[in-house]
C-alpha cells in the first residue's frame, strides 16, 4: 500500500510505506520539521548560539560553505539527510560531505571546533544517514550576515 502509515518511531519519525521489492515492503523517512532533542543530537555542545561568532563563520567560509549555510536558514528547525539537502542545492551526491571537510581546519583552528549548524548522525538517526539543520537562532544570524 503506497503512502500508508506505518508508525512513529523515537525522534519524531513517521514512516510511510513507498513500495515494495520482492514482496517485502520499503520504508522511507518522511522529513520532520521538529528537531530531534538533544539527546539525539550529535555533540550538542559544539553548535553555535552566538550571532556574532555565527555570522564571522559565515564570513570566513567558502563560496560553497555560504550556499550551503544560506539553505539550512532558509528553512530553520528543518532536519534533512545530506543527499536531501543536495537535491535542493542542486549539488552532486557527496558535495556535503567534502565541503564540511574542507571547513574542518577552519572549525578547529579559528572556533574550537563549534559549527552553525547541527547534526544527528548515522547510528542516532532513524533514516540511517546523517542530517543537518540549523536552529532559529542560527538561521536568524546567517540571513543577518548574509544582508552585510
Amino acid at each position: 500500500m503506497r503512502g500508508k502509515l506505518v508508525g512513529t518511531a523515537p525522534g519524531g519519525y513517521r514512516w510511510r510505506r513507498v513500495g515494495c521489492l520482492a514482496g517485502s515492503p520499503t520504508v522511507s523517512p518522511v522529513s520532520r520539521v521538529i528537531p530531534p532533542t538533544v539527546s539525539t543530537e550529535h555533540k550538542p555542545e559544539n553548535a553555535m548560539g552566538d550571532r556574532e561568532e555565527i555570522a564571522r563563520f559565515y564570513d570566513r567560509g567558502s563560496d560553497l560553505m555560504r550556499e550551503l549555510l544560506e539553505a539550512l536558514a532558509a528553512a530553520p528547525e528543518r532536519v534533512r539527510t545530506f543527499p536531501e539537502l543536495e537535491d535542493v542545492l542542486a549539488w552532486p551526491r557527496r558535495r556535503i560531505a567534502s565541503v564540511l571537510g574542507g571547513v574542518w581546519h577552519l572549525r578547529m583552528t579559528e572556533f574550537g571546533g563549534r559549527r552553525p549548524y547541527r547534526f544527528v548522525d548515522e547510528d542516532r538517526s532513524v533514516s540511517g544517514r546523517w542530517e543537518i539543520w540549523a536552529d532559529t537562532v542560527q538561521a536568524d544570524a546567517i540571513r543577518d550576515a548574509q544582508g552585510d
